[in-house]
Order: C-alpha cells, then structure tokens, then sequence
C-alpha cells in the first residue's frame, strides 16, 4: 500500500508540471499523495483504465499546481514516490491521456524536474 501511494505521487508531481508562472511552492508532497492515491491500484497493476476517482485526482492536481515550483515540488515528490514502489511505467505514461488530460512532458521516473517551466 505504502508504494502505491508513492507511485500516486509521482504521477501527481508530473501532472502538476503544467503551464504556470514560477514561484514559491506552496503545494506539499502530502497533498500530491491525497490527490494520486486512487490510481496507486492501476499505476501498479497497469491494467485497463483508471478509476474515475484517479482521473479525479489527477485533474486536481493539475489545477492545483499552478506555479512553476508547485509544478517542480509535485514532480520531485512524483519521482521519489515512484522510486519506492514497483510502478507499472506504460500505465504511468498513459494516465495523463486516458484521463484526458495533456500534459507538456512525459510521465517518467527519469523525469528533470528542474527543466520544468
């Protein structure tokens, strides 16, 4: 369970990667792991599509992460969760498109987050 959440935020960290200004961070690891713990099932298991709850959390934390260190703090959380958990890495990089969302980077735990904007 303890991976799953931390897969979640991973993907949570990544969605947040987009469009904003940059700025202070004021979005924190533990809201990012709020946000992604409905998908931690499906980014594990990477089967079928994910949960409506998942793609909930998902949009939320895209809307959420509005500046560029928000954006940066959510993927920095997004890849230390994913380091700990066996995280299916083909359902992690589909997520953002079967939830319908887009997203200016690709969903990976070789992701630099520094190079986010």
């Amino acid at each position: 369970m303890k991976k799953m959440k931390l897969t979640v935020v991973g993907v949570i960290c990544y969605l947040l990667l987009l469009v904003a200004p940059a700025s202070e961070a004021v979005i924190q690891c533990s809201d990012v792991v709020k946000y992604l713990r409905p998908c931690v099932s499906y980014l594990v298991k990477g089967t079928g599509k994910p949960p409506a709850g998942c793609c909930s959390g998902a949009s939320a934390l895209a809307s959420a992460a509005t500046t560029t260190a928000d954006k940066r703090a959510a993927c920095d959380c997004i890849k230390t969760v994913a380091k700990n958990i066996n995280l299916n890495a083909q359902a992690a990089q589909a997520l953002p498109g079967n939830c319908g969302i887009t997203l200016p980077f690709t969903v990976s735990p070789t992701v630099d987050c520094s190079k986010i904007g």
